[in-house]
């Protein structure tokens, strides 16, 4: 580049700033231009600025047709509750009307939204104590037509209401059940005192399960001693039998000699008496001493029959004197095996009694810990049942408490959207000082495309400058909340500068087809850069876009130096916008030294027409 072109460059700067001041209406028509974009930016913000503290003024309507109903003999209207408690609340407008007024005027328009208290609310609340529990409803009636906004916001009212009246309920639910603990807790204390007395029962018959083990002990040596008693006569019976067993067997062989000998006799008198006839032989000693004789056989033969009856009786007497002596055996034997029994009967006796003893004395202490603890639960309870029943009715109404903890706190909501108002009004002002402050094509002038391009460019960077220290200004007055002022300024004024250096490139470059691009990529941006909306929840085309706007880059600084700097944020954001800026640029001249005649004749053919 020449001395030629430089002094070409400054030649074009000076004509436009002495065209700015060549006359006043020249001059107001800037001044609004560097006005008009932080009014873009300024006016929504406040808009914006709180919108959910001025519900206060929305009308919402509520029709209350609750019978009531009565809950422990307790008359009870939830609905007349419900009522009470948003006469208190301020979040929104609280109109009472009746149904049909309701159902009107939310049908017409004069009330956003309303709700219908129902005759039943009431007894379907207290139903729950009941075999048949119903749930009670509420009627939600809004005009979804009259206001998009507004319908989000009743919608707010309406769960007010909703949480409002659960809370209630459960309050009254669980002050009932608080109610029960008193008698709870009275049961606890008089189950503690009968278990305390029947711990001393127990223990009492747990002292006399041992004094019954002390005379068990004492028998037990009695039975042993029994037991020693019985075997000793067990073995003098064994040694008996023994004897017995002898003895039978002797008797047995003498029974035998009787009985030969008796078998003889007999035999030898039926000799003697067929031998001798005593009827022949005369009267005198002879025949007495055969008569005699044969009387002696006779007799001897009965003897013999009677010794043999014997000895066959000391036989069979022998024969029962063994079976005795068996018998006896065994009995003496069974009498040893019980007398061992009885000696193990009487330890298991005495144990037993121990361990009565001892699960007596156990059980009487479990008893009197049972007791115990029985005895400190009522004491707790008693506790609890003394609280103040208005404490407790509000922790039921909130058990539980969140404690928001903010990172980067902002203290309304105006200036948590400002970064994405301030950057659209500086794209809308750029936009706007290049539809009003048309870039100039070099056909039919001394200057080549690229001093056109460079000699222009000055005064609308002037101008991007002093609408963002307008806006910056205008943002300071409103109230905006600004983290870092001296970061916050510096990016402001960078953001502005890129998007002029951006739109003037393009509208520079290719004319009238560049305006029509520059709005199209406005449309864009609304949506496709995270400034309100989180990017996640928008249709996946706007995340595709989302990387490749520069209002995404631009937001992000803004945000960053207003509402607190993480440099790990604020420095890519700052790098890419510069890159943006310079790539514009170059890009932005090459293609003005190639479509710098045809934008020309685009732009003549277009005012022939009449209609630009």
């Amino acid at each position: 580049m020449g001395s030629k072109d430089i002094g070409n460059i400054v030649e074009i700067m000076k004509n436009d700033f002495k065209s700015a001041f060549s006359n006043p209406i020249v001059t107001l028509v800037l001044i609004g231009i560097i006005i008009l974009p932080s009014l873009y930016a300024l006016l929504n913000i406040q808009a914006c600025w709180d919108p959910y503290g001025n519900t206060g003024n929305v009308e919402f309507a509520i029709a209350n047709l609750d019978n009531g109903s009565t809950f422990n003999d307790i008359n009870i209207n939830v609905g007349n509750e419900l009522v009470k408690d948003l006469k208190k609340n301020d979040k929104f407008k609280w109109t009472f009307v009746t149904e049909d007024e309701l159902r009107d005027g939310v049908h017409s328009g004069k009330y956003y939204a309303g709700i219908v208290i129902p005759k039943n609310l009431s007894s379907n609340v207290v139903s729950i104590s009941g075999d048949d529990p119903k749930q009670a409803e509420l009627e939600y009636v809004v005009n979804v037509k009259s206001n998009p906004v507004a319908t989000k916001l009743t919608d707010t009212g309406a769960n007010t209401v909703y949480t409002t009246l659960n809370a209630k309920i459960i309050q009254i639910i669980n002050l009932a059940a608080y109610g029960k603990l008193g008698e709870l807790q009275e049961g606890l204390a008089a189950g503690a005192s009968q278990l305390a007395s029947g711990g001393g029962q127990l223990q009492a018959g747990a002292a006399q399960v041992s004094s019954g083990a002390s005379q068990v002990s004492s028998g037990v040596g009695q039975v042993q001693d029994g037991a020693s008693q019985v075997k000793d006569g067990a073995s003098q019976v064994q040694q008996g039998k023994s004897a017995v067993e002898q003895g039978a067997s002797q008797v047995q062989q003498g029974s035998s000699a009787v009985q030969q000998g008796a078998s003889q006799v007999q035999q030898g008198s039926e000799e003697l008496d067929s031998a001798v006839d005593s009827s022949l032989i005369p009267d005198g000693p002879v025949k007495e001493y055969i008569d005699s004789t044969s009387e002696l056989a006779k007799g001897t033969g009965k003897v013999a029959d009677g010794s043999s009856q014997v000895a066959q009786g000391a036989s069979d007497l022998a024969d029962g004197s063994v079976k005795l002596a068996d018998g006896s055996s065994q009995v003496a034997g069974g009498a040893s095996d019980l007398a061992d029994g009885s000696v193990q009967l009487a330890e298991g006796s005495l144990s037993l009694a121990a361990g009565a003893e001892l699960l007596g004395n156990s059980a009487a202490q479990a008893l009197f810990t049972a007791a115990g603890s029985l005895g400190a639960t009522a004491n707790e309870l008693s506790a609890i049942t003394g609280i103040n029943e208005t404490l407790l009715g509000d922790y039921f109404f909130s058990p539980v408490k969140l404690d928001r903890n903010e990172v980067f706190s902002v203290p309304d909501y105006g200036s948590n959207v400002a970064p994405f108002y301030i950057v659209l009004s500086m794209w809308v002002g750029a936009l706007i000082t290049c539809v009003m402050i048309e870039p100039k094509s070099s056909i039919g002038t001394k200057y080549s495309p690229f001093e056109m391009y460079s000699g222009k460019l000055l005064i609308y960077i002037v101008l991007s400058m002093l609408q963002a220290c307008v806006t910056i200004i205008g943002a300071y007055l409103l109230g905006v909340h600004v983290d870092n002022y001296p970061l916050f300024i510096f990016s402001s004024i960078l953001v502005s500068v890129v998007f002029m250096i951006l739109v003037y490139s393009v509208i520079s470059a290719i004319g009238t087809v560049g305006k029509g691009a520059i709005v199209v990529l406005l449309v864009l941006q609304i949506s496709a850069t995270g400034g309100i909306y989180p990017i996640e929840i928008m249709h996946k085309f706007f995340q595709t876009l989302y990387p490749y706007m520069p209002m995404t880059y631009a937001i992000k600084l803004i945000r960053e130096a207003q509402l607190g700097v993480v440099w790990s944020n604020y420095w890519p954001a700052l790098a890419i916008l510069l890159a943006i800026g310079i790539i514009t640029v170059i890009v932005a001249v090459a293609i003005k030294e190639k479509a710098d005649k045809r934008s020309k004749f685009f732009e003549e053919k277009l005012e022939e027409s009449g209609l630009f």
